[in-house]
């Protein structure tokens, strides 16, 4: 259904004032985001996986050149995949910085697993009197 000229020129207006209030928000919700772009070369990345799984089919019974190219295409299209993919979770939805850490390790407080597991066994060690 249409929009009159009066609704499209409202709509209009209020785009016009988000965009004047709040300017991130207006970005992250034109879609313009690296979010939407890591996740539109993760799915490209996924079609060209089986675009070499296709080509490693074909060249079992053709050729063994083209087994080694959809090989070749497979593991780029992986790789791409994977990369994009944790940029999409990492990416902020307002193109700025995040205030989260992006890792439990970047934390300052945070110790590793090893760490732990030693002051456990200092603790029983020194509770049990050995």
């Amino acid at each position: 259904m249409a929009l009159s000229d009066e609704e499209e020129r409202l709509l209009h207006q209020m785009e016009e004032a988000l965009a004047a209030e709040d300017p991130k928000l207006s970005h992250a919700l034109s879609g313009k985001g690296s979010r939407r772009v890591h996740r539109r070369r993760a799915a490209l990345a996924g079609v060209g996986f089986f675009v070499g799984l296709a080509l490693l089919v074909v060249g079992m019974s053709t050729n063994i050149f083209f087994s080694v190219l959809g090989f070749v295409v497979m593991l780029a299209a992986a790789v791409t995949a994977i990369y994009s993919w944790q940029h999409v979770n990492d990416a902020p939805v307002d193109g700025g910085n995040t205030d989260r850490p992006k890792t439990p390790q970047s934390a300052p407080n945070a110790q590793g697993f090893m760490d732990k597991m030693e002051e456990r066994w200092r603790k029983r060690r020194d509770e049990s009197g050995f």
